[in-house]
């Protein structure tokens, strides 16, 4: 019989996007340890249950998160899980008692795009007529949108990547475009209905966008071991810092917090900037840092806090204080 400490027990959410993730990590670690077998499990959140809602009105993320914890701390052996694989952006930015981050995977294209209806003859925002619908569940995306294009209008549209994509493609749908993540679209292969990359000219990004992050039970050597084989430097130092910003500005995944963040590897420079928009767009704070990282956990995240500090000194906090999600109309 194979010894149990040669099966890594793998859990994620049940939508495509998250088993093809989670799928992704155990390439990762069997790869790395051809000695190990993974098994993955596939568990329906809160977050996936309750599709008729917008994600704002939930409060927290821990709707993706609390089923797949109860999970790594299962008295059950059979049941116990190893770790959890999560979309980064879905983590909260400080976790329960017992549970850390104990891996970021490198990330995929972290940019938020543009996807038109099929046979629309427009290609990017600039070429939609005044009062186009615009389909997004977050603020983060329509408060920056509405910044720069206050002739559109924004509704909300939830599901995963393929019931957007049916909702936009209906031929009576209300939405003359969707804005998604990148990297959810390369995952399913389906980056062939992007029409527009929206850089931070545009709209900056999510909070650990585009990043895999693994969750673990506290001080487990045994999987932290495994991790430290499929981290990736570059992705973790932007993500630390970016999360230490959001954290620092206490944000929780449905504020309009944008980021856009580089690491060069040579010089150790960590570049990172911030945005906080209203959510009628009107009033924005962006700011940048640079920093030279060498303590890769505590240099990143000191840079987070840091580009925060002076965030909230130019009126960031005021913004964030004054949004009161239960009446955001989207």
């Amino acid at each position: 019989m194979q010894d149990q400490h040669h099966i890594v027990k793998i859990g994620g959410r049940k939508s495509k996007l998250a088993v093809i993730q989670s799928h992704d990590v155990k390439a990762l670690i069997e790869d790395a340890f051809p000695q190990y077998n993974c098994t993955v499990r596939a568990l329906k959140t809160l977050g996936d249950q309750v599709q008729s809602k917008p994600l704002y009105s939930f409060g927290g993320k821990a709707v993706w998160t609390k089923e797949l914890e109860d999970l790594l701390y299962e008295k059950d052996k059979e049941k116990r899980i190893d770790l959890i694989v999560h979309s980064l952006k879905d983590m909260p930015t400080s976790l329960p008692e017992g549970f850390e981050i104990g891996g970021i995977t490198k990330r995929v294209d972290p940019s938020d795009c543009l996807i038109m209806a099929k046979g629309s003859p427009y290609k990017n925002l600039d070429d939609l007529p005044d009062g186009s619908v615009v389909g997004t569940s977050s603020i983060r995306r329509s408060a920056q949108l509405r910044r720069k294009y206050p002739k559109l209008k924004f509704e909300s549209v939830r599901g995963n990547i393929e019931t957007r994509l049916s909702k936009l493609d209906d031929p009576v749908t209300p939405f003359s475009c969707i804005v998604l993540a990148s990297a959810g679209l390369l995952r399913v292969k389906l980056q062939h209905r992007i029409t527009q990359r929206l850089d931070s000219s545009v709209m900056y990004h999510a909070v650990g966008q585009g990043a895999l992050g693994i969750e673990i039970r506290s001080k487990d050597p045994w999987v932290t071991s495994i991790l430290e084989k499929i981290n990736d430097k570059e992705t973790t130092i932007c993500c630390l810092a970016e999360r230490s910003l959001m954290r620092t500005l206490e944000g929780g995944c449905s504020v309009p917090i944008g980021v856009e963040s580089r690491y060069d590897d040579v010089t150790k420079t960590l570049s990172l900037k911030g945005v906080v928009v209203s959510v009628d767009g009107s009033e924005a704070v962006e700011d940048e840092i640079s920093m030279v990282i060498e303590d890769m956990r505590q240099d990143s995240i000191i840079c987070g806090q840091q580009l925060a500090q002076s965030m909230i000194k130019k009126g960031a906090k005021t913004i964030l204080d004054h949004i009161n999600l239960d009446k955001v109309v989207q």
